[in-house]
C-alpha cells in the first residue's frame, strides 16, 4: 500500500490587512499573538505565518521590538516553523519589509514575486465603526495603492537575506509571477526545491477557482519539474474548499485569520486554531496525513529552529 500524502500546513496568525474592527478574533496585541500562535501549533499547523502589529495603535508594523515579545514565546512553547511576512504594508519599501526577517533570521519568510493592484477597499463599505483611528482610510484607500514588488526590490530581498539561509514562501498572486519566479531562478536568485504559495481570491489577483488552480499547478509543473513544492492560499470563503482541493491534488495548504475571518459561510470563526483544526479534520478524512514540523523541515528543506535568531 502505498504511503499516505503529508500534508503541510500553513496558519498565517495575524495580518497586516485585515483589522482587530472586522473580528475580535483576530490577534493584534503581542499577548494575543503568541497564544493564537500556540494554539494553531498544538491543532496542526507545522508552519506559522506571521505578521506583527503596533500595540497601541494596532497598525501594521515592520519594527523588530514588535515581533520580539512574541517570538521567543512561541518558540518555547512549540517547535513550529516560523515564517516572518515580508509583505508588511503596501505603503512600505522593501527595505523597511524585510528588517524583521533579517533581525531575527527565521526559517522561512515570504517573499511576493510581482507587483499588482492589491486592494480590499470594498470591505470599508461593510462597516460604520472603526476601533482604530487609521483604519477607515487605510482600508478605503487601498484602492489607489500598488502592492510594489519590482524584479529590483526583489533581487535586494534575495541577496540582503541570502546569509541567513532562509527558505522563501514564494506568493504567486497570478500566473505571470510564476514566469518571474523562474527568470529570478534562472539569474541564480533562488535555488531548488523552491516554495510557491498559490495565492488565489485577491481583487487585482487571480480567482480563486478550480480551473485556475488547475492552470496555475499545470503552468508550475512546466517552469519548474519536480524542483518545487506547492501550497494554496485562497481568500475569503474560498479558505477551506480550495485548501480541500489543493490537498487532494497533492499540495499543502494555508488557513488562518489573515486570510479569512470565517469558518463557515456567515459564521465568524472563534480563533485559528478551529480553522487549523477544520482543515486537518478534512484532511485526514480524505486519506492524507498532515506533516509534523520536522517533516515540513525535511519537505521543504529547512535549516532548522536551531539556527534563528529568536
Amino acid at each position: 500500500m502505498a504511503a499516505r500524502q503529508k500534508t503541510i500546513i500553513t496558519c498565517a496568525v495575524t495580518g497586516a490587512i485585515h483589522t482587530p474592527t472586522m473580528s475580535d478574533a483576530l490577534p493584534y496585541t503581542y499577548d494575543q499573538i503568541a497564544e493564537q500562535a500556540v494554539a494553531a501549533a498544538e491543532a496542526g499547523a507545522s508552519i506559522l505565518h506571521l505578521h506583527a502589529r503596533d500595540n497601541a495603535t494596532g497598525a501594521p508594523s515592520v519594527d523588530p521590538d514588535d515581533f520580539r515579545p512574541f517570538l521567543p514565546r512561541i518558540k518555547q512553547a512549540t517547535d513550529a516553523v516560523v515564517n516572518i511576512s515580508t509583505g508588511g504594508s503596501l505603503t512600505l519599501s522593501i527595505q523597511d519589509r524585510i528588517r524583521p526577517a533579517a533581525t531575527f533570521s527565521a526559517e522561512m519568510c515570504s517573499m511576493n514575486m510581482g507587483s499588482m493592484n492589491f486592494s480590499f477597499h470594498p470591505l470599508a463599505k461593510r462597516y460604520e465603526s472603526w476601533k482604530f483611528d487609521w483604519e477607515e482610510d487605510y482600508v478605503a484607500n487601498s484602492n489607489g495603492n500598488i502592492f510594489r514588488n519590482t524584479f529590483k526590490d526583489i533581487e535586494e530581498a534575495a541577496t540582503t537575506l541570502a546569509p541567513h539561509d532562509i527558505k522563501f514562501e514564494h506568493e504567486c498572486y497570478d500566473v505571470g509571477h510564476l514566469y518571474n519566479l523562474k527568470f529570478c531562478m534562472d539569474t541564480g536568485l533562488f535555488k531548488a526545491p523552491i516554495f510557491i504559495q498559490f495565492v488565489m481570491g485577491i481583487l487585482g489577483g487571480i480567482g480563486a477557482d478550480i480551473d485556475n488552480l488547475v492552470f496555475m499547478k499545470k503552468t508550475a509543473d512546466k517552469l519548474f519539474g519536480d524542483d518545487y513544492r506547492w501550497s494554496v492560499l485562497a481568500a475569503g470563503a474560498a479558505q477551506i474548499p480550495m485548501a480541500t482541493t489543493a490537498s487532494q491534488m497533492g499540495g499543502n495548504v494555508r488557513v488562518g485569520l489573515e486570510d479569512s475571518l470565517f469558518i463557515q459561510r456567515g459564521k465568524l470563526a472563534e480563533s485559528n486554531a478551529e480553522q487549523v483544526a477544520k482543515i486537518r479534520r478534512i484532511v485526514e478524512e480524505l486519506g492524507n496525513t498532515v506533516a509534523t514540523p520536522d517533516e515540513a523541515r525535511e519537505i521543504l528543506d529547512l535549516k532548522g529552529g536551531d539556527r534563528v535568531n529568536f
